[in-house]
């Protein structure tokens, strides 16, 4: 009989911590899994689904003018609902929920709704119940939350991308600060809602870490659609004024009015009060956790996995971590997460889909390169009269041919890549994709059909 009441616990109800419950139980192991709020975590809760269900209904303002050009009539004048959104948003994450929840309890875990911290390398004490438990090895995956930015003066009056999914009513106008995807993603959603939007940003140019090519042409995209981006600048001070809405004061003198301002600055990992200290676990400077290659802490039964370690913040990648830590913790293959050419995509309008090297991270890496690149009008685009281009790269490594990084602004770019990363995954070559046959028409056909570079980079230089 084990000297401990599970072999697993797993703190925070996850992507990645559900999973890893639901594999070690199917095992046969003995697993408690404890979520302080709601099953489903970040992206479920208050992430990638609810702001993927927005994204869907901000596209339909554009879809409706389109159709006037396929010879469709709108009867009457088209009228958006907020608090129709947010309900059917809400029924959704209660399934899905639900299902998280569920599925675990379903595989053998054991579920419990409190708020878990250590008391020492093997003990948890559950803050509801006030009981403690004993486990041979603990998962941490609590996860991360939004940056407040407390030292703005002001910022009290600001909300997150997580208010942003609880607002009682759609605001006329909100000003954003922050240019990285979820600025970006929730500018794009506010504004086809109908919502005046401005954007405040501290760098040269939006997206950073995204090819240069892709995010200088969708900041010129949302300038031409009326998104007012405001790069190199940043909030000094955010006051509320008598008539309830909010000043934004711009380092650079500019205060703009609005009635929210949101902060998209980054994120924190959930390590306050876990009790860390207690069992002795190491934090970064950040207050991440602190792991090794197979998501080990600096003790040797507690592991972390997801946002909580600051490697890679997305889902997909927690979940792929949690799958490496049950073989490497119970089916005796011991795997690390391998974050080669990680597939992601930017819910922009248009989308942005990319996986591997950026030009400017090849050209680094590489001796010479060669860039493939192509900037068209979508087929959809020419009968509506959309002045909205789509624009595809293919980086290549000269000498072996394999493609390095494929990056697409379009239309469906987020489900492009999704099939171009087992292509880069795999390590093709450019003359692969070339004896590829194309789908006509389509706009991905443009992938398999580039047949000459636009351009070589040799030793830094374009030749």
């Amino acid at each position: 009989m084990s000297a401990y009441d599970y072999d697993l616990f797993v703190i925070g109800g996850g992507s990645g911590g559900v999973r890893a419950a639901r594999r070690a139980a199917q095992l046969g192991k003995t697993v408690a899994i404890a979520e302080e709020y709601r099953f489903g975590g970040t992206c479920v809760i208050r992430g990638c689904v609810p702001k993927k269900l927005f994204v869907y209904a901000s596209q339909f303002s554009e879809a409706f003018e389109d159709a006037k050009s396929y010879g469709w009539t709108i009867g009457g004048p088209t009228r958006f609902d907020w608090p129709t959104l947010m309900a059917a948003k809400d029924k959704e994450i209660e399934r899905l929920e639900g299902l998280y929840q569920s599925n675990a309890g379903k595989a053998g875990a054991e579920v419990i709704t409190d708020r878990a911290v250590f008391e020492g390398p093997h003990e948890i004490r559950l803050l509801k119940s006030g009981r403690t438990v004993t486990a041979e090895t603990i998962l941490i995956a609590t996860g991360g939350r939004p940056n407040h930015f407390p030292a703005l003066p002001g910022a009290e009056h600001c909300i997150t991308s997580e208010e942003a999914f609880h607002l009682k009513e759609l605001p006329k106008r909100i000003v954003i600060l922050g240019g990285g995807y979820i600025a970006v993603e929730f500018a794009n959603i506010f504004h086809g809602l109908g919502v005046d939007t401005a954007m405040v940003y501290r760098g040269q140019e939006i997206l950073q870490g995204f090819d240069d090519d892709l995010r200088h042409e969708l900041h010129q995209t949302m300038d031409r659609k009326g998104l007012r981006i405001h790069c190199c600048d940043t909030f000094e001070k955010v006051e509320m004024r008598d008539d309830g809405t909010l000043a934004a004061t711009l380092k650079g003198g500019d205060v703009m009015i609005a009635d929210q301002v949101m902060l998209a600055i980054g994120r924190s990992p959930n390590t306050e009060n876990l009790g860390c200290e207690a069992a002795g676990v190491e934090l970064d400077k950040r207050g991440a956790v602190k792991v090794d290659d197979y998501s080990r802490t600096n003790v040797d039964n507690i592991y972390a996995i997801g946002d909580v370690t600051n490697r890679v913040q997305l889902t997909p990648v927690a979940i792929h971590e949690a799958m490496c830590l049950i073989d490497t913790l119970y089916r005796d293959r011991p795997t690390k997460p391998d974050y080669d050419s990680i597939a992601t995509a930017v819910f922009s309008q248009p989308e942005i889909g990319t996986v591997g090297l950026t030009e400017a991270e090849a050209v680094k890496r590489h001796e010479t390169i060669e860039v493939y690149r192509a900037s068209f009008r979508p087929m959809k685009n020419t009968v509506s009269g959309r002045d909205e281009k789509m624009l595809m790269k293919l980086i290549v490594d000269a000498e072996s041919r394999v493609v390095l990084g494929a990056h697409i602004l379009g239309p469906d770019a987020g489900e492009l890549a999704q099939v171009l990363g087992i292509a880069v995954k795999a390590r093709l070559t450019k003359d692969q994709f070339d004896a590829t046959m194309a789908v006509h028409p389509t706009a991905a056909e443009e992938l398999v059909t580039m047949y000459e570079p636009s351009y070589r980079v040799t030793g830094g230089e374009r030749v």
